[in-house]
């Protein structure tokens, strides 16, 4: 089977949280350089990758990572609210929307394998 066909099987939500899922671990592995190589944006990059990897080939472990994932992403979006201090408005604006965006990511797909 393609990926065409893969990625049109998918319905909208489904291919917005996965979306959603490999942008964010792009996005977290491209910042590594540029503020200094921590390993913590390394581990959330590489465990996004994976989980839209997992939505991509419908494997059981996924829901899993997705649960993990919306804990350690609204522990890592908290404690950089807390460390900044909202001092950087950038950088807050970002972390709220990255602890919302990943809320509704991973509500959709528990809602989607309650219905199945």
């Amino acid at each position: 089977m393609s990926i065409v066909t893969r990625f049109g099987k998918l319905k909208g939500l489904e291919l917005a949280s996965l979306i959603f899922y490999a942008a964010t671990g792009i996005l977290f592995l491209a910042f590594l350089p540029l503020s200094g190589y921590p390993p913590h944006l390394a581990f959330i990059g590489i465990l996004s990758l994976i989980t839209a990897y997992g939505m991509f080939a419908k494997r059981a472990w996924a829901s899993w990572l997705i649960a993990s994932l919306l804990i350690i992403n609204s522990v890592f979006s908290l404690y950089t609210l807390i460390a900044v201090g909202f001092s950087n408005l950038l950088v807050a604006l970002a972390m709220i929307a990255l602890v919302a965006l990943t809320g509704l990511a991973s509500m959709y797909p528990v809602v989607l394998k309650g219905r199945r």
